[in-house]
């Protein structure tokens, strides 16, 4: 029964792996942003949040969602969007494990193999990615061809020390991006024995500093925060309003944990009196969000637009 098992096992995540490729060479599904100006660059950031293992669409009666999300679908669209834009980084800001049968029986195997043939390029921690433990992440680490970033949590006496960096520069066409990530605390949402002996420290001062480094230090064109803090809240807790508020150097919170469906970038004012914005897309994959982002040489940012695709608009 145990080689059935595992043979079935094999088999369906081929299939899985097989199809999502199949859709991804599909037609065109999505007309890129008119943003185009002679001597400027131009990134586009495509994001996910809280997608919770949601690998099929909803099923048809589902009485919010019928229809809607699935992995082939996104997988669709990005291929489709990296067809027409040079220069475009694909993110996650946590919460890819637990929601679905499929991380009950492949322990985040599926999940992590599909976003890598997405082309991922990177994400960061949410409180559920830990809900069968430190071991399991290390154990499905190498599924993911994509890394992790989480500048708030101290890995030194966990096993996951050397395996996540707090953040992670990254080169397009000559722009520089810097990217970090941000958790929750995990005391009060996940067991102990599930994240050990991993500190959490606060987030606001440590993105403070990262921030900083980043911008300064490292002379980056742009700073992402992959944050999973949630997007605000009514009682006195730390959240993305709070972060882009009580910091500066931050350019862009692509956040998670409260699956809040944000139709465009909430703007708010940091303690530089510079913008920054907030951004988030619900849950489960059922959005697929995306900032457009104009940068004329050796200057700040000029131009952004962003929009949210609804995934099941986009079947083909």
């Amino acid at each position: 029964m145990a080689e059935y098992n595992m043979q079935n096992r094999r088999e369906f995540l081929r299939y899985m792996l097989g199809a999502t490729a199949l859709l991804g060479s599909g037609a065109s599904l999505l007309a890129s942003p008119a943003l185009t100006a002679k001597g400027m660059s131009k990134l586009t950031i495509l994001y996910t949040n809280d997608v919770h293992s949601r690998i099929e669409p909803f099923p048809d009666n589902d009485p919010k969602y019928p229809n809607q999300a699935g992995a082939a679908r996104r997988a669709a669209i990005i291929k489709k969007i990296r067809a027409e834009e040079k220069n475009v980084l694909l993110l996650d800001a946590g919460d890819i494990f637990q929601g679905t049968p499929y991380f009950n029986f492949y322990a985040g195997e599926l999940e992590y193999k599909l976003m890598s043939q997405m082309g991922y390029d990177l994400a960061t921690l949410g409180n559920h990615d830990f809900d069968l433990g430190v071991d399991n992440i290390i154990q499905q680490l190498p599924n993911a061809s994509f890394e992790f970033v989480c500048a708030n949590y101290n890995f030194k006496d966990s096993p996951l020390a050397g395996r996540i960096n707090p953040y992670k520069i990254i080169v397009k066409d000559g722009l520089t991006i810097g990217i970090f990530g941000l958790g929750i605390e995990l005391k009060g949402l996940v067991e102990k024995k599930n994240y050990g002996d991993i500190i959490y420290n606060d987030p606001i001062e440590t993105a403070k500093n990262t921030a900083a480094v980043l911008k300064h230090d490292k002379k980056c064109d742009y700073v992402i925060c992959l944050s999973h803090l949630g997007y605000d809240y009514k009682e006195n807790k730390v959240s993305d309003t709070v972060l882009a508020e009580k910091t500066q150097d931050i350019d862009l919170i692509i956040g998670g944990h409260t699956h809040t469906f944000l139709d465009e970038p909430k703007l708010k004012t940091n303690t530089a009196n510079k913008p920054v914005y907030i951004t988030q897309v619900g849950w489960a994959g059922i959005w697929l969000g995306r900032v457009d982002v104009l940068f004329s040489k050796n200057t700040v940012q000029k131009t952004a637009t962003a929009s949210v695709i609804k995934v099941h608009e986009h079947i083909g």
